[in-house]
């Protein structure tokens, strides 16, 4: 099993449906040319972004072929294969095996909360079940509660094929904490848009955000002016980037906002699948006035 760099910025990108609901494979295949093209280290499809719990298990087999075969092999494509249940994440992550993908992002289940002892059997059997690199993701806004940094740390010493982690906690205690156990082990990236400048300083080796689906050459800039030690100009990026995270992800619903925002670009971004909703006309507008900077 060959590991993949986890460093810079990725992509947890969209899905685009049409007007029936349903997906819209050869948008998805200009999007992905869209986001290859502007600099990002790699694609993850069917994360939250992705809409994947509105995914059927055949949908997320076509979306994630469609992603592999669009990239070519010109950036790495990391899988978003978590599931409510154990047996469903086994299935789909060995779907996403099965595909040629780089790696899995899985999620800890949802809808229930689960001990830490649970978390630590689910991950374990999903982990011995499959072949490939693993990235845990903490994102407890969907989720409802934290993944411990003690457990990843427990789950990094026992499983070599784990290589990062995705931190949505939004918390720089948390993210520092990660760091110092197992930022020598694994690559911990940020899970939100507002800390990706402070994640890189105290150690992190880049980030998966939302708005790396809007403006993806402004997050790349980010890290490469991080990376060549142009601290004044990184912070600058990071306010411009906390803005937009602001306005796409906390004002709206970031499924239907960030979609609205592809589309003032001109990209076929479609739309959200029920029970998401496009935006009203107020807030398109209002959107289109707050990002007139950025278009």
């Amino acid at each position: 099993m060959s590991k993949i760099s986890l460093e810079g910025i990725f992509v947890p990108h969209i899905t685009p449906f049409d007007k029936n609901g349903e997906v819209d494979l050869n948008a998805l295949r200009e999007l992905v040319d869209f986001w290859i093209e502007e600099e990002l280290a790699g694609l993850v499809p069917c994360g939250s972004n992705g809409e994947a719990p509105h995914l059927l298990r055949e949908e997320r087999r076509k979306v994630i072929e469609t992603v592999v075969d669009a990239a070519n092999g010109r950036v790495p494509v990391i899988a978003g294969t978590g599931a409510i249940s154990t047996k469903e994440t086994i299935q789909l992550t060995r779907d996403a095996e099965d595909i040629g993908v780089d790696a899995a992002l899985i999620v800890t289940p949802f809808y229930f909360k689960y001990s830490m002892k649970e978390l630590y059997a689910h991950y374990s059997s999903v982990i011995e079940a499959v072949n490939i690199p693993i990235i845990l993701y903490n994102v407890p806004k969907f989720t409802g509660f934290s993944m411990q940094p003690e457990l990843v740390h427990k789950l990094t010493i026992e499983y070599s094929n784990i290589i990062g982690i995705k931190d949505s906690s939004g918390s720089l205690s948390q993210i520092s904490e990660l760091i110092r156990l197992v930022g020598d082990k694994i690559a911990v990236l940020a899970g939100t848009a507002d800390v990706v400048l402070p994640t890189l300083m105290l150690g992190g080796k880049g980030a998966i955000i939302a708005v790396a689906n809007v403006e993806p050459r402004l997050c790349s800039q980010l890290y490469k002016t991080f990376k060549d030690g142009k601290l004044d100009e990184a912070a600058k990026l990071q306010r411009k980037i906390s803005y937009l995270n602001e306005i796409l992800v906390r004002r709206y619903n970031q499924l239907s906002a960030i979609k609205e925002a592809l589309k003032l670009k001109g990209l076929p971004a479609g739309y959200p699948r029920k029970p998401a909703l496009p935006l009203e006309s107020s807030d398109r507008e209002k959107i289109k006035e707050l990002l007139g900077n950025f278009m």
